[in-house]
């Protein structure tokens, strides 16, 4: 594919020139350098956090023991042992959510200040794959923790039998992986389907209303194209036969996905309303069934589940007949 994917600006809509967008290979330019180098070392972390959340296996066994025995001491405290580490594990996914949170700012100003987004995406494209990198971290980890009911129930588990011990013996409490206090903070994030999507989507719009000099529609352009362009990369034989890499195609349908997502949680009337022009939804789909993907359903999920305005009456019929909604 050499060093860069052509992206022919066929939207009249939402494109007007060629651009080049490389998702495998960009590197930082001099002046993407600073903001880059900060967030790299938050999604260096990335890969860590999603392998430890895949082959999360849970405390099950124990905790059943420990309930159906309440007077046993013994099988209270193996569930205990079992499920601290565990929960200790869930506080450095909730740590890692607030440090992406942290740093999604950075990259929105880097990415949103100019006009037209078309410029930010070719200038800044290692900037562009970062933003990137995080919507596909967002939905991967997402998947694997609904995917898994043990995450949920040893975390409501351990906030049960600390909520206990603070009554019983406060001194305990302290001895615990995660206080009492920081459970309380952590049952906010895991009580959602989508927590990382959440977290991203919620930083978003905190970003567009904060930043009053940044036009609100420098952000949502910048979202449509870069959903567009994803839609482009996957529905060209002629880009995506030229992909170095196997999983090119999934990433652009999971970045595609979540740019979906944040538009309709920034953009005023959302994505799939007959007055938004900006993202082609039904091609969309489209692109998005043309290749195998174990985890289709899941993105499709993401669409019906995670967006803000689909159920709204102005989004056609025939869309939501696609999402099954």
């Amino acid at each position: 594919m050499g060093n860069i994917v052509q992206v022919l600006r066929r939207d009249a809509q939402t494109l007007d020139k060629d651009i080049f967008v490389d998702f495998e290979k960009a590197s930082p330019s001099d002046a993407e350098l600073e903001t880059y180098e900060k967030v790299n070392a938050v999604l260096s972390k990335a890969d860590g956090i999603l392998k430890d959340l895949e082959t999360y296996e849970g405390a099950g066994d124990p905790i059943r023991k420990a309930i159906s025995n309440g007077s046993d001491e013994e099988l209270q405290k193996q569930a205990w042992d079992a499920v601290s580490p565990l929960v200790a594990l869930l506080k450095d996914f909730y740590i890692f959510s607030s440090e992406v949170e942290s740093v999604l700012p950075f990259l929105l100003e880097a990415l949103c200040t100019e006009a037209p987004a078309t410029e930010a995406l070719e200038g800044k494209q290692a900037l562009a794959k970062q933003f990137a990198e995080i919507l596909q971290f967002v939905l991967k980890f997402d998947d694997l923790k609904m995917n898994n009911p043990a995450v949920q129930n040893d975390f409501s588990y351990y906030r049960r039998t600390i909520s206990r011990m603070k009554m019983k013996n406060p001194g305990e409490e302290e001895e615990a992986v995660v206080s009492n206090e920081e459970a309380n903070r952590m049952s906010l994030f895991y009580a959602y389907p989508t927590p990382m999507l959440k977290t991203v989507s919620d930083a978003t719009t905190k970003f567009v209303s904060e930043n009053h000099e940044i036009p609100v529609e420098n952000t949502t352009d910048f979202l449509a194209t870069l959903a567009t362009i994803c839609r482009v990369m996957i529905e060209s034989p002629d880009i995506y036969s030229r992909f170095e890499k196997p999983d090119t195609v999934t990433f652009c349908q999971r970045v595609m996905v979540g740019a979906i997502i944040l538009y309709d949680h920034v953009h005023l009337v959302g994505a799939f309303s007959k007055k938004n022009q900006s993202i082609d939804i039904r091609a969309s789909l489209k692109a998005l069934k043309m290749h195998e993907n174990p985890h289709l359903e899941n993105l499709l999920n993401a669409l019906r589940f995670s967006t803000k305005h689909l159920s709204d009456d102005s989004t056609p019929k025939d869309i939501k007949k696609l999402l099954n909604v």
